[in-house]
């Protein structure tokens, strides 16, 4: 067994796959020199810095399970109690997100109306939303012309915009409501407006975390004490000895006969199984000959780049404190970031009291431009916006300006339809399997839901065969 990619999903599927049946050999191929991928954790003095996602969620319950499966779970932490909630830049100002307002869907009324950042012509317009007829249609339709079509332009202007570009760095005109907001475009469907949904589940008494919640629901997050390198470590540490290989570029995979050639910096290996985790541009050259339909899809789905500038302060050199885990920006605001997280703010062990860790997000798709600029200028404009908002002023005690190119992948209107096929194409072909975030979810709960699913359709067709899946090098 082959697995292609050292990222989360690549390890997670390699980890499913032992738990289910510890007879596969298998060898996981990682062309860097680490395992992770966009998941790592630093440690500077007394600042823990998280290069990446800094937690993950409860919902669905995969990532939180396995941690129990791998004997994680007292290494994990809740967000801190206090200073739970996020803002939103209006007017150079950082303003709360409604209570119980949770990505594009009011659970209370009264903060709708009462909030600084809408009009009250935006008020009236949201109010219109319970009136409004659903679409006569149930296909993929962007992030943006929903909102639009439901609660109004400033509703999507300056609260769900910036909310689901701190989540997707996306573009909301392209983005798919089907594969990104599922949830909120089937309570259309069933219920005709999202004020009657609202309605229903709070009878019910299923809105009682949402009503409570300021753009997240921060206790169904959990992180690691260590940063969330100990998930990946946890991870490779669960897997059998030498089962990874770093700094092993494969070249290109061809099937031969009822197995596989796997060329790796020139040495051929043969295999039973290839699993392909590997993000999209990676995955459709080594597809291209194998699963050309395949191939073309995934060339398709374009992906964002991000930096995040990391900035250690002294919290006497913030004038103006935010009581919250962050803020978002929206794009009418005109500058030249799209969030700030507090990082020290959420989680423990991050900084000493007397410092705050922030993280501060440029780039994404609406303004990759900046990302061009080299690190120093990144942090100046971290800095020089933060001085705006937050009042921050001396100079910080650790930088450090992390890139991800190409490492969001975005999931436009119609991503349903071309997951389908790609799905369908690689189904066709016996002893490949292809697991990405660049399919069914970005999240790490999601990717980890996958990695089992996969884990679970090998080993059945291993048994239905009768064989296992082993490797070796011939050349």
């Amino acid at each position: 067994m082959a697995i292609i990619g050292g990222g989360l999903s690549g390890l997670s599927t390699a980890a499913k796959l032992h738990r289910l049946d510890s007879s596969i050999e298998m060898v996981l191929f990682e062309s860097g020199h680490r395992v992770g991928g966009v998941i790592h954790s630093e440690q500077v003095g007394e600042f823990l810095i998280d290069h990446g996602a800094d937690m993950f969620s409860t919902k669905p319950s995969a990532a939180l399970d396995f941690c129990r499966e791998l004997g994680l779970e007292d290494q994990l932490i809740e967000p801190k109690p206090t200073r739970r909630g996020a803002r939103i830049v209006r007017n150079g100002r950082l303003l709360p997100i409604p209570e119980g307002f949770v990505l594009m869907r009011a659970t209370q009324l009264w903060p709708m109306l009462v909030t600084p950042l809408l009009s009250l012509k935006g008020k009236l317009r949201f109010l219109l939303e319970r009136w409004i007829a659903p679409a006569k249609s149930e296909q993929d339709e962007s992030v943006s012309s929903f909102v639009q079509r439901r609660m109004g332009q400033e509703v999507l202007d300056r609260i769900v915009a910036p909310l689901s570009a701190g989540i997707y760095t996306a573009d909301v005109t392209k983005l798919s409501m089907q594969t990104t907001m599922q949830a909120i475009a089937s309570m259309e469907t069933k219920y005709g407006s999202l004020a009657r949904a609202t309605a229903v589940r709070r009878r019910k008494g299923e809105d009682s975390v949402e009503r409570g919640s300021t753009g997240a629901r921060y206790g169904q997050f959990r992180a690691f004490q260590g940063g969330m390198i100990e998930l990946i470590d946890g991870i490779a540490q669960s897997l059998p000895e030498q089962a990874i290989k770093l700094n092993g570029r494969v070249e290109s995979i061809r099937p031969m006969g009822d197995h596989w050639i796997l060329t790796e910096s020139g040495t051929n290996h043969e295999f039973d199984h290839i699993v392909l985790a590997v993000p999209p541009k990676a995955a459709l050259h080594l597809l291209q000959n194998v699963a050309p339909k395949a191939s073309a899809e995934l060339g398709l789905i374009e992906s964002a780049s991000t930096a995040i500038v990391v900035l250690a302060v002294s919290a006497e050199d913030i004038q103006r404190p935010v009581e919250t885990f962050g803020f978002v920006v929206p794009l009418s605001e005109k500058r030249r970031i799209l969030a700030g997280s507090f990082a020290s703010h959420k989680f423990s062990g991050r900084s000493p009291d007397d410092h705050v860790l922030i993280r501060v997000f440029i780039g994404g798709a609406m303004q990759a431009d900046l990302l061009d600029k080299p690190d120093e200028e990144l942090i100046k404009i971290a800095r020089e916006e933060l001085s705006d908002l937050i009042g921050l002023t001396g100079d910080p005690v650790v930088t450090r300006v992390v890139r991800w190119d190409d490492a969001m992948p975005q999931y436009h209107v119609g991503h349903g339809d071309r997951v389908r096929i790609i799905d369908e194409e690689i189904a066709k072909i016996p002893g490949l399997s292809f697991i990405s975030n660049a399919l069914h979810g970005v999240g790490i709960a999601p990717v980890i839901k996958q990695a089992d699913q996969v884990a679970l359709e090998i080993v059945s067709s291993l048994n239905e065969s009768g064989g296992s899946s082993n490797g070796e090098s011939i050349g």
